[in-house]
């Protein structure tokens, strides 16, 4: 049976993201069919199938059901559902990998044969800095330093991959990008203070990784890259500062650790800042989300799957910003009532 363009699978779909990714499909794109992909077979939801990304064997029914497009929202290390699309020729989407994970799959997409639309989205809020900075400097030759400076509020609905990641990763440096030289960086120090739009203010703000460093530098050829973060409790802010200089992350239990990071609070703004140096000024260009960091990330990833259903997109292997013209793209975003771009 010939698989049809608009059947879709979310796997990871009953999760904070992959759930909210599920609802704006189906109501945009009321001719789509979306499926619910996790471990745990729901009998409730009717378009729902077991998939489980450790074991290949359980996606059968991603032929069953003649799927065409899969949306990762869980995490794959082993990148079994990357594997299987390319093998089958299905479009592909992920919005889960951090930096050494999405580097790990890059490779694994080298000197295969693809026929389909692979796309990497996995930088800050689906992959919408590196839209966004080139939408406030088009030349992409003139940028000498993109600065990403990140609003974190504790009172927002995050998932509980969000605080595992921060977790696990808080210990370990990371790899930032200065004037080409690679640098390594951990989370939590080198301060700098950041004036953030939409009425927040001056605030501290620490070295924070997203795959936006590896994405703006290797793949576009920045030379700098940073990323910066602050909580919206300056003590809290602090706090964490505090424990990485004095290495106590490094000594905690991984479960204490989660539970440092972990949030339960019931929904709040999220935004952020991206400054552009194209050698002669600094840009600015500003985004907030009233209903959250969940909802952004969802809108965003929605938006490159519309795209990806374009019948004129080439096969091959993408980052999400590559779908989209940046103007276009902005118009896209400027669509949700819940998000106000400032530039």
């Amino acid at each position: 049976m010939q698989r049809l363009k608009n059947n879709i699978l979310v796997v990871g779909g009953k999760g904070l993201v992959g759930n909210k990714i599920v609802r704006l499909l189906q109501e945009r794109n009321p001719k789509t069919a979306v499926f619910i992909g996790s471990r745990n077979l729901d009998p409730a939801l009717p378009d729902a199938l077991q998939i489980d990304v450790d074991n290949p064997g359980s996606f059968t029914s991603i032929a069953e059901k003649n799927i065409q497009l899969v949306v990762l929202c869980a995490n794959d290390k082993s990148n079994h559902i990357l594997n299987y699309c390319i093998e089958n020729g299905l479009d592909y989407i992920d919005i889960t990998k951090p930096t050494p994970d999405l580097e790990k799959a890059l490779r694994f997409t080298e000197n295969r044969k693809v026929n389909s639309q692979i796309v990497f989205s996995s930088g800050w809020m689906a992959g919408l800095v590196s839209s966004l900075a080139f939408l406030v400097e088009p030349h992409k030759e003139k940028i000498q330093a993109v600065k990403l400076f990140v609003y974190y509020s504790v009172n927002d609905l995050a998932g509980v991959s969000s605080a595992h990641f921060m977790a696990e990763h808080v210990a370990k440096p990371f790899k930032g990008y200065l004037e080409n030289k690679l640098i390594w960086l951990k989370h939590f120090l080198n301060s700098e203070k950041h004036h953030y739009s939409f009425g927040i203010g001056k605030r501290q703000s620490y070295n924070f990784d997203t795959p936006d460093l590896f994405i703006l530098h290797k793949a576009e050829g920045i030379p700098t890259v940073q990323v910066k973060m602050t909580y919206n409790s300056v003590f809290i802010t602090w706090l964490l500062g505090a424990f990485q200089n004095i290495k106590l992350f490094d000594v905690l239990s991984l479960s204490m650790r989660r539970l440092i990071f972990s949030a339960n609070g019931k929904g709040d703004q999220t935004l952020f800042d991206v400054i552009v140096d194209n050698g002669k000024e600094n840009r600015k260009i500003a985004v907030q989300d009233t209903l959250g960091q969940a909802h952004l990330t969802a809108f965003c990833t929605v938006l490159h799957i519309e795209a990806m259903l374009k019948t004129d997109q080439k096969d091959g292997v993408f980052f999400s910003h590559q779908l989209h013209q940046p103007l276009e793209f902005l118009n896209l975003i400027r669509s949700s009532e819940a998000i106000k771009v400032e530039m």
